[in-house]
């Protein structure tokens, strides 16, 4: 039975800069679907947050450019906690899927790492 899942991810840029947002977005996406073995006609809609010091560009730009024409796409920002980890892209694609929930691949990139450590595995970190 096909059932939709969320699938979680995060990354982070060493600057505000568009190119920086772009590269890190489309490298994150690129490593879910490889990891989850996704076919892009299954992905429902993809919502992107970024920390508040993120705003040179929309990370769904990044999505779009790689071709993700009819996928629904949000973008909007992450509460801004004090002490949180600066500069992120966090996502949370939703997929339709047969796997269970605890087959599929979350995907935490660069100082990213830090926000689930419990999902990274060792020879990923």
């Amino acid at each position: 039975m096909m059932l939709v899942r969320g699938i979680r991810g995060a990354t982070t840029v060493r600057s505000n800069s568009r190119e920086e947002i772009l590269e890190a977005t489309k490298e994150l996406l690129s490593e879910i679907i490889r990891r989850n073995d996704l076919d892009t006609d299954y992905i429902a809609s993809v919502v992107f947050t970024t920390t508040v010091d993120l705003n040179a560009e929309f990370p769904a730009v990044a999505a779009r450019e790689m071709g993700w024409t009819y996928i629904a796409l949000e973008c909007m920002h992450v509460m801004n906690v004090p002490g949180s980890l600066p500069r992120c892209i966090r996502v949370l694609m939703h997929v339709n899927t047969e796997r269970a929930a605890t087959d599929l691949k979350h995907v935490y990139l660069h100082e990213a790492k830090a926000l689930r450590r419990d999902l990274v595995d060792a020879s990923e970190a």
